[in-house]
């Protein structure tokens, strides 16, 4: 999830764009600092914020706050001895990953049980809509209708990715509020020397410092998000989306419990990787070109074998500059996905739409949505 440097920005033929400087979306504690996260003396006073961030082995390197300046200020962690009580501490955020992903997964097929169960209610209902509007006077400098003809414009991918990019706006917004400053770092930074373990691997997801950071990691989202919507659907879509980011921060957790380097990480870019990764498996012959230089183009597949190789580099190499452990476990759960996961997850979810739905019609009889089908899934 650590943003990736911004040099470059790729295109996919059409319409669809990538930025590859937005491959991640994590800051590693050193790169943090560059950007607001400073190192800060130490002062008595602090000890509350350092129990925050701090390790168990490393008392004295623990990080610290000041409550009145504008950006968070996180200091360097020395690295801690491996143990296996520091491995034991990843039970909890394991348990919270598979477990998060099946609600995420069950959830879809429910939302999309309920949604086909509304359409025709729904197409009846835009017809009288449509009768009614006939019969209105049409008025002049309508905002509202004008808002609803940009909304309609926009593909079912770009709508859909229209809520998560509010909220990245909005959990932005709240880091500029320095009274929150103590809270957004326990619960929208990832860390697992934290006491906060689990919450964060979500919400860390939705977090951004840096308005360049988010922007960038928006941009390629919304570029990518009507392939992605297309092939897999809108309600699998998101539940692909929130289990990435939680399964790329839990790759986090496991590199730095590993080598003993903890710090905070934030960022969209684990999702958003395996986004990019799912539609690079699925479309390997789509061209990608380099936003600035339209005139060199390679393959997708081509693009995602550096992205991965740079980032397993990374990982193996210790570079500290981005959070390579999250964007490598966003790309392979992308990967993962489309080549076996679609398989055994979502095509075998008509056990459990039909128990829904039993419960919904209090067992009564029809299996007709029980299928919960449809959608644009692969």
């Amino acid at each position: 999830m650590a943003w990736r440097s911004c040099a470059v920005l790729l295109r996919l033929s059409g319409e669809d764009v990538l930025r590859s400087s937005a491959r991640g979306g994590r800051w590693p504690h050193n790169f943090q600092q560059r950007c607001g996260f400073r190192k800060a003396a130490k002062k008595p006073e602090s000890k509350k914020v350092e129990e925050e961030l701090v390790t168990p082995h490393t008392e004295s390197s623990e990080a610290t706050l000041h409550r009145r300046t504008p950006a968070p200020h996180v200091e360097q962690h020395q690295a801690a001895p491996r143990s296996p009580r520091a491995f034991s501490r990843l039970l909890r955020p394991l348990v919270f990953t598979v477990g998060f992903t099946g609600c995420s997964f069950g959830s879809a097929a429910i939302w999309q049980y309920e949604s086909l169960k509304s359409r025709v209610q729904s197409y009846f209902d835009e017809i009288r809509a449509d009768w009614l509007e006939k019969l209105r006077p049409q008025k002049q400098g309508d905002v509202r209708k004008e808002i609803n003809q940009w909304w309609n414009s926009l593909s079912e991918g770009q709508r859909t990715v229209t809520g998560i990019i509010a909220a990245n706006a909005i959990v932005f917004c709240c880091w500029r509020v320095p009274s929150l400053q103590r809270s957004m770092i326990k619960y929208f930074t990832s860390n697992p020397a934290s006491k906060a373990q689990c919450s964060p691997m979500l919400l860390s997801t939705f977090s951004h410092f840096s308005f360049f950071h988010m922007a960038a990691n928006m941009y390629v989202l919304w570029s990518f998000s009507s392939s992605a919507v297309s092939m897999l659907g809108r309600e699998q879509f998101i539940a692909v989306y929130l289990s990435a980011g939680v399964v790329s921060s839990f790759f986090s957790y496991v590199c730095k419990t590993a080598t003993g380097r903890f710090g905070p990480s934030l960022g969209a870019s684990g999702a958003i990787m395996a986004v990019l990764a799912a539609v690079c498996t699925k479309m390997p012959e789509a061209k990608l070109a380099i936003i600035f230089l339209p005139m060199f183009t390679f393959t997708a597949a081509n693009a995602l074998k550096v992205i991965v190789a740079m980032d397993t580099a990374g990982v193996v190499m210790g570079w500290k500059y981005f959070d390579h452990a999250a964007h490598l476990g966003g790309a392979l759960f992308g990967i993962w996905y489309v080549m076996f996961g679609h398989e055994l997850i979502w095509k075998n979810r008509e056990p459990f739409v039909k128990l829904w739905h039993d419960l919904r019609t209090g067992g009564g009889s029809g299996g007709g949505g029980a299928d919960g089908g449809g959608g644009g899934a692969v």
